[in-house]
This record gives structure tokens, C-alpha cells and sequence, in this order.
């Protein structure tokens, strides 16, 4: 009998990256060493954002869900002894996407590379970061010329190079079904291959050049056979789209290409090891089907829920996908889902419903205008609450959270602050320090970069006119600009923006009839209300520091709403000042925090004692986001009334608990259900 010929594997990535560039770069090494084929770079927040780690938004986030880039320097620290002319390397970078290609390239010319061998990707998805994750900067028409800007240069000059990996990974974390998940990530392709196009950079008759190199990323839920479907759906949307919008002909530049996370929204805190069987299933979910196969996979690990993970966490889950490709007979056989009815009439639905909301952007002016109209933000956040509303009636049944809660004690997780890995706080300062050395010495040996000034006018004279950006900003990595700096130049003509909450548009996700827990609720904002003679009671949810993860606030938000609460959201990244400045404008009687970057211990006691500061310790604090016991033990001593984390999934009961909190802390006696219902 002959031995059936294998299919190469996927690429095998592990998301990683800390503390600083010099334990990062361990890291890489070790985890190569380990089988991965490829490596995936986390930045951390102020690198994502344009911040340099001393700014007043950056503290408590430097290194803590990423590697810090500040500058050449570091790029160089992080890939030393890492051939990159050899290396394929994701970066999951968006607004500064353009900034931290530019070090890479010059750390590879550094290294002697021939940079038209260089491959690997940079996301520089900027339509998902205004609906879904939060690390935006610039306006969309400003961001998306970046994003043209970028693909056209590597077009001509990086040729192996993904420019662009349209993420629709975040926005399944926000709420989208699998058609908006779908659509939305076409509508964004749409506009970003029209802008190429319309920019004149890249001839006509190179166009598939364009197409060939837009890769995307994506989400694998639980419902693994739906999401097996929706990557078939993907592929033949992706063909339809370039061959009749673009006219591509050739097959090759069509070929949907695509890297996968599967989805750490579902890992629960409750039962933890229940999470690698919900890895296992998502990871088949991109795997199973030979003809709709992820490029590169990487797995979240099983403990995410709780914190950060160590090195072995990671490792566990590079051998999940080991296991599957090499002992396995996986890749020996074409795809064993072909010509099956099933599958083939979810797919041709899912095209169906897809192809017509795609038609639907395109109808109010394309993925940019149903940004700025909130229509995108406001269809996740009312989808999230909808799924939400299914978990909490148990009609979305969850292992270990909403059905067969009752546990053995957990080995892996007996001492919980061992079971995660925590990020010494002392790096902060290291990395602030060595960022003011690199100011001062940058122009002197062994460093001697030209002074930074004229390489910032130059690119802020690039960004006024139409030239490509990309050249100057290279100019810049070269002169030794910080991160922070590049930023800054360009917020100076470009400007920020704040996306829209989609808060106020949500509908209203849970019933509320007589004798239901939000009726009850209802009740108790009502009394308490009447109680405290204020006509309504006034919350506020703020996100203090860089974490752009507003899904949760979200939804707390809607919840209060519809509880009764008037409600004070105003987004995402805020300084603790801005926070209590809102509080006391207001004149809320609670303010609820939201932070799942770990930046909670830095940032909360800030909050806590600008209201004591104030005078105002009437009013109740309470924070939400992944805390470890030990830190929500620390930020209850140091004043919070409750702390609530993913296992508290019930959004209505935790309305009910912020209620309890407010008249405590207004020495109003408790409420029980009896007297509520009286």
C-alpha cells in the first residue's frame, strides 16, 4: 500500500509578546525553538495607539498585553539574533501600522536583509478598531489614506508582504453573527482596494498584484460546523467580489486567504480546563475543510479568562495544533466535506443573507460612512445584547457558567496567582527610564541618528499634500522618532477621533414583564430613585487608561438603560481626571469602571482618590474586567464596593448589585425582592 502524500500544516503562531523588548525577544526565540513556524507579535497599548510609555495614558499599560516599541532601538532589541530575511512575522498593529513596518524594515536592512525577501503581515484593519477593540487614532479618511499608503508601498517594494490582514476576529468578540462578520469585513475590503485603486499608485494592469497580497483574519467560535460554513462562504464571496468588482482573472490572485485566532470570548473563568475541548473544537473549525483551510493558526491559551498567560500555557496550545497536523491523518485527504447537502445549503445561505447586507453598506456610501453614521457599531452592540440576553435565560447553554456549575477543586487553577503570568510593575519605570535615554543619546555614538526635527516636518508636510507617507515615515524610523512622536505629527494635521458607543441606539435586549429579574430591577432603581428624591439615578461607565475592549461597558450600559438609570458613557480612553471631572458634573451616584488591559491596579486607586479629593465618597465605585482574586481583594481594601469579572455573567443581577451599592453608600436600609414587589 503507498503512503498517502500529507499536505503541508498551517502556520503555526503563538499571539505573543511582554514586558519589555528584551523578554519578548526570548520569547520568539524559545517558542521557534519549541516547532512554531512563525512568529505574532502583541504590542502593547501605547505602542498601539501612538503613545510613548511616559505619557500620562500609557501608565499602567506599558508591557502588560504587549511588547513596548518605542523606537528603532527597540525593534532592533526584539528581533536580535532573529534572521527576519528568513522569518514570516504577523504584527498586530493598526493605526500605527505604517510606523511599525518602517522599524521592522530598517531593523532588517540593519540586519543586512534584502527586503524584497521579507514576509509576514500587519494587520492595519483600522475599520475594526472604531467598531470592536478601540486602539484607533486618526479619522477614517486620514487612516484609510495610511492604509492605501502602505499597501502601495509594499506593492512595489516588499512584494511578499501581507500590507493589510482585514480582521473580522474582534468583531465576532463584539457580537456580529456570522453574516455581519462576514459583510462587515467585505464592506471594509471594498473600501480599501477602492481607495488603492482610485489613488492612481498602482498601475491598472498590476491591480491583481494588489489583491493577491490582502489577506485576512478571523474568529472560530464553538459552533464549529456554522463556523466551518461561514470560511466556505467567505472564500466564494472573496472570488465573486474580485473577480466582477476588480476584474481579476486570474485564480491565484483571487484565492481567499486567511490566519485564524480562534475565539477567546468564549473561554470562561468558571471551570477553566473546560476551555483547550473549546479550543480543540474552534481550531477545527479552520482546519477540517481542505478547500476553506487557514494559512496560519494560533491558539489562545486555556487560562486567558483569568490573566495573562505563562510560557507553558502557550506551549500547551502550540501542541494542540501539533497533535492535529502530525498525528493525525488530517492532511492526507481532499475535503471530506465536498458534495455534502448539508453543508453546501449553509454556505449558499450564508452567501445569501451576506451578499445583501454588503449591497446595504455599499448603499449608505460604503464601510467608512456606516462607521461615522454608528449603523456598524450600534448593529454589533444590539447583537452582543441580544447574545447576552440568550446566555443569562439559558437558552445559549454554557458549560461550567449557566448548566452544570458544581466542580471538583481545580489543580491547575489551587494557587490562582500562580496559574497566570503577572508582569512585574517595575518594568514601567524601566522602560519610561530607557525611553528618556534613548531621547538624550539618540544623536551621539554608537546611535548617530540625524536630529528627529526635520525628518517630523518632513512627514507633516508629506501628510498636508497627497504623497505617498511612506517614505517619510522611514525617513523618521531612521532619524530615531519615537513612537509617540510619529504619532504626534500626524494628530497635529490629521486630528483624533472619537467613534461612535452605539449605546443610545441599542434596542432593548431582555424582556421586562411583571415578575422578571429586570422588572425587580426595574423596581429597585425606581424605589431607590424616589428614595433619594433625584427623579432618576445617574451612573457613569468610564474606561480609564489605552484599553479599547468596550464590549462589556457596553453592555452594562445598555442593561441600566433599560433598568432606568440615566446613563453617562462617553467611550473609551479616558485619564482618571476626565473620569471624576464627569462624575461630579453629573452628579452620578455611582461610577462603574471597566479595564481588561490589567492596568486596574494603577488606574482605579487614581480614581478613588480624586473623588475622595473631592469630597465625594458618597459615591460607589465598582469595577469590572479580568482581575485576579488576589488584585480585586487589593482594590476592595483600597475602597471599591464590588468588583465583578467574566464569571458574574449575569448583566441584570450586577444592575441589581450597583443598586444595593448606591443606597448603602446613601445609608439607605436594603431592598429585598419582598418589599420591591410590595
Amino acid at each position: 500500500m503507498t503512503e498517502r502524500q500529507k499536505d503541508r500544516p498551517w502556520l503555526m503562531r503563538t499571539y505573543a509578546g511582554h514586558s519589555t523588548a528584551e523578554a519578548s525577544n526570548e520569547l520568539y526565540r524559545r517558542n521557534l525553538a519549541k516547532g512554531q513556524t512563525g512568529l505574532s507579535v502583541a504590542f502593547d497599548l501605547p505602542t498601539q495607539t501612538g503613545y510613548d510609555p511616559d505619557h500620562i495614558l500609557a501608565r499602567g499599560e506599558v508591557g502588560r498585553v504587549g511588547v513596548p516599541v518605542s523606537h528603532l532601538g527597540d525593534m532592533r532589541r526584539l528581533f536580535q539574533d532573529i534572521p527576519l530575511e528568513q522569518m514570516n512575522t504577523s504584527m498586530t498593529i493598526n493605526a500605527t501600522a505604517m510606523w511599525l513596518l518602517a522599524l521592522y524594515q530598517v531593523a532588517a536592512e540593519e540586519q543586512g536583509a534584502d527586503i524584497t525577501k521579507l514576509q509576514g503581515t500587519t494587520q492595519n484593519d483600522i475599520v475594526k478598531e472604531y467598531l470592536s477593540r478601540g486602539t484607533h487614532v486618526f479619522p477614517p479618511g486620514p487612516s484609510l489614506r495610511l492604509t492605501t499608503d502602505m499597501i502601495a508601498y509594499t506593492v512595489n517594494h516588499i512584494p511578499k508582504w501581507n500590507p493589510i490582514n482585514i480582521c473580522s476576529y474582534h468583531l465576532q468578540e463584539a457580537g456580529a453573527t456570522p453574516v455581519q462578520e462576514i459583510s462587515y469585513a467585505m464592506a471594509t475590503a471594498i473600501a480599501v482596494l477602492d481607495s488603492v485603486r482610485d489613488s492612481g499608485q498602482v498601475p491598472e494592469d498590476r491591480f491583481g498584484e494588489v489583491v493577491a497580497r490582502i489577506s485576512f483574519f478571523v474568529n472560530a467560535g464553538v459552533r464549529f460546523i456554522e463556523e466551518m460554513c461561514k470560511m466556505r462562504a467567505f472564500g466564494r464571496i472573496w472570488d465573486k467580489i474580485t473577480l466582477e468588482r476588480y476584474g481579476i482573472e486570474n485564480p491565484k490572485q483571487r484565492r481567499f486567504r486567511y490566519g485564524v485566532q480562534v475565539n477567546s470570548l468564549g473561554l470562561t473563568e468558571a471551570q477553566p480546563e473546560n476551555n483547550v475541548q473549546r479550543i480543540v473544537l474552534e481550531m477545527l473549525a479552520v482546519t477540517l475543510s481542505k478547500d476553506a483551510r487557514a494559512r496560519a493558526v494560533q491558539l489562545p491559551a486555556w487560562n486567558e479568562a483569568l490573566g495573562l498567560p505563562r510560557p507553558w500555557d502557550q506551549q500547551w496550545s502550540l501542541r494542540i495544533q501539533q497533535v492535529l497536523a502530525h498525528e493525525s491523518d488530517l492532511l492526507e485527504y481532499e475535503d471530506i466535506f465536498a458534495g455534502s447537502h448539508v453543508i453546501e445549503a449553509k454556505v449558499d445561505a450564508l452567501v445569501e443573507e451576506s451578499l445583501a447586507e454588503i449591497d446595504r453598506i455599499q448603499e449608505m456610501g460604503g464601510a467608512m460612512a456606516a462607521v461615522e453614521s454608528g449603523y456598524l457599531k450600534s448593529q454589533l452592540v444590539s447583537s452582543h445584547a441580544e447574545r447576552r440576553a440568550r446566555i443569562e435565560a439559558g437558552d445559549d447553554k454554557i458549560v461550567g457558567v449557566n448548566i452544570f456549575q458544581s466542580t471538583e477543586e481545580n489543580p491547575l487553577t489551587a494557587d490562582l496567582d500562580t496559574a497566570i503570568m503577572t508582569v512585574d510593575p517595575a518594568v514601567e519605570a524601566r522602560v519610561v527610564a530607557s525611553m528618556k535615554t534613548w531621547r538624550d543619546n539618540r544623536y551621539q555614538p554608537p546611535f548617530n541618528h540625524p536630529r528627529p526635527c526635520k525628518a517630523l516636518e518632513r512627514l507633516k508636510e508629506a501628510a498636508k499634500g497627497t504623497e505617498n507617507l511612506m517614505e517619510a515615515t522611514l525617513e523618521c524610523a531612521r532619524a530615531g522618532v519615537t513612537t509617540g512622536e510619529w504619532a504626534g505629527a500626524l494628530r497635529e494635521v490629521f486630528g483624533e477621533f472619537r467613534a461612535p458607543t452605539g449605546v443610545s441606539s441599542a434596542p432593548v435586549a431582555v424582556t421586562a414583564e411583571a415578575g422578571t429579574p429586570l422588572a425587580l430591577v426595574r423596581e429597585k432603581v425606581a424605589r431607590t430613585a424616589e428614595d433619594l428624591n433625584c427623579g432618576r439615578l445617574r451612573l457613569l461607565v468610564g474606561k480609564p487608561g489605552l484599553d479599547g475592549h468596550s464590549n462589556g461597558a457596553e453592555q452594562i450600559a445598555v442593561r441600566a438603560r433599560d433598568a432606568g438609570f440615566e446613563v453617562v458613557y462617553q467611550g473609551i480612553r479616558l485619564t482618571p481626571e476626565q473620569i471624576v471631572d464627569a462624575a461630579l458634573a453629573e452628579d452620578v451616584h455611582c461610577v462603574g469602571l471597566s479595564i481588561l488591559s490589567g492596568s486596574h491596579s494603577a488606574l482605579v486607586p487614581d480614581v478613588l482618590d480624586r473623588l475622595r479629593e473631592a469630597g465625594a465618597t458618597d459615591i460607589p465605585v465598582i469595577v469590572g474586567g479580568i482581575i485576579p482574586n488576589a488584585d480585586a481583594a487589593e482594590l476592595k481594601r483600597a475602597g471599591v464596593a464590588a468588583v465583578f469579572t467574566p464569571k458574574d455573567f449575569g448583566i441584570t443581577e450586577i444592575i441589581g448589585r450597583i443598586v444595593d451599592e448606591i443606597r448603602q453608600a446613601n445609608k439607605l436600609s436594603p431592598l429585598e425582592s419582598t418589599e420591591v414587589l410590595a
